[in-house]
């Protein structure tokens, strides 16, 4: 019988805080989003003074020095860093991790040993990560991975778990289900949720009773799939469902935008060759790249501007200074004068490594080519981000983000490294 393991991190982004800032156990804590836009990260302590996720600092700052919560601007190496350590220590616990995002992982014990104890065993990594890291975690065991997904929420939500939650008999999976809210089941979106609900299906449980053809007649083979996993049929290929067929990032800037067109070109750059590092992370090539900016579309002192461009690429790439150059290309030609407030780039039509149609006449040498992008994510994965960098990008000080609440990379900057004193 197949047996998985989900490690989800409690909180991640403000746990990761609380490792550097321990004076903050038991206090609330939050963390902004890019620009310190919005609230993205709460403590469990914040998300009890009523801050919703997506709240606008603006709207919440006043609550937030009235209650007395620490604020952190997102601080993304620290947190990748952290991620790596956890990840790096969960996998020592299985023969085959599968890391899902950036707080959470996957991991198959089928080929456990029967004898052990699998309770005490799930304590036992949450117990480690801890330790060694910093970073509380929740540990949910099932035979299917979306079972053991509402395992890791139910060890989240009840300290009686000790970290960790075991649906292993049936019973214990009959009562998991009435306990759980259909909407909160994963691969149940709103959508679904609310059709769900049209018909009186409020429960994880009401939904599995239903009949299979009943379900195959009114959703898609993804929530017949889910509909197994909660019977207990694992069926759910996880990387199937990783691979993402867009990926887009953008940024609003921060004071009044920027007019300078080459300023503007170096943030493009740097959307791209983000855009680019997170299709290799998930081994994808694309075909399609579309570039865009505009201007505020709440002032009426500055004229409005929307440019928009997109090309389809003879032969699908994941090369960092392709994408740079190709997206930068567009913006240049379609840039007019104008006050920018935000900007961005997507990558799409992306295929797997695994289905690339090459070019009889293609120039370039991809081998040679992928050569270089492993060495380079190498170097950049043990020195720190951007070490190594595509000449366009520049710097993001010049389009620089505002976080006026950002912590140091303790982890990754030589400079930022804790220092112990004898007193």
């Amino acid at each position: 019988m197949s047996l998985f393991a989900v490690a989800d991190c409690n909180n991640f982004y403000c746990s990761c805080e609380r490792v550097f800032h321990p004076e903050l156990t038991g206090k609330p804590v939050v963390v902004l989003s890019n620009n310190d836009g919005c609230v993205i990260a709460r403590s469990e302590e914040a998300k009890a003074l009523g801050l919703k996720m997506g709240a606008p600092f603006f709207q919440v700052r006043e609550l937030l020095e009235r209650e007395h919560v620490a604020v952190f601007s997102s601080n993304y190496t620290l947190y990748g860093s952290l991620s790596g350590r956890v990840m790096s220590l969960l996998s020592q616990y299985t023969p085959s991790l599968d890391i899902y995002s950036i707080d959470e992982a996957f991991l198959d014990l089928t080929e456990m040993d029967a004898n052990r104890d699998i309770k005490r065993y799930g304590e036992q990594i949450a117990r480690r990560v801890k330790r060694a890291t910093g970073i509380p975690i929740s540990v949910g065991i099932a035979p299917t991975k979306t079972l053991a997904k509402m395992a890791s929420k139910f060890a989240k939500k009840y300290k009686g778990y000790r970290g960790c939650c075991l649906i292993g008999t049936d019973e214990q999976r009959l009562k998991a289900l009435r306990l759980f809210p259909v909407e909160d089941v994963w691969g149940i979106g709103r959508r679904i949720a609310k059709q769900l609900a049209y018909h009186g299906i409020t429960t994880a449980a009401d939904f599995a009773s239903q009949k299979e053809s009943w379900v195959r007649g009114k959703f898609s083979v993804t929530t017949v799939r889910t509909w197994k996993e909660l019977n207990g049929e694992s069926c759910i290929v996880l990387e199937d469902m990783s691979e993402k067929k867009s990926i887009c990032t953008s940024r609003s800037f921060s004071g009044q935008g920027i007019s300078d067109p080459a300023i503007l070109e170096e943030a493009v750059a740097n959307f791209a060759a983000r855009c680019a590092a997170k299709l290799r992370r998930q081994r994808s090539y694309c075909q399609g790249i579309t570039v865009f900016a505009h201007t505020s579309p709440f002032r009426e002192d500055v004229p409005l501007c929307y440019l928009q461009q997109s090309v389809q690429l003879s032969v699908p790439t994941q090369d960092t200074a392709e994408i740079v150059k190709t997206a930068v290309g567009m913006l240049k030609a379609k840039l007019q004068e104008g006050l920018f407030k935000k900007a961005g780039v997507i990558i799409w039509n992306i295929t797997s490594a695994r289905a690339i149609q090459q070019d009889l006449f293609d120039p370039v040498d991809r081998t040679k080519q992928k050569a270089l992008l492993d060495a380079i994510d190498e170097i950049n994965r043990r020195n720190g981000h951007d070490t190594v960098r595509v000449a366009t990008q520049g710097t993001d000080v010049r389009f620089g983000l505002k976080h006026e609440y950002l912590s140091r990379q303790y982890t990754t900057n030589i400079d930022d490294i804790l220092v112990a004193k004898t007193v």
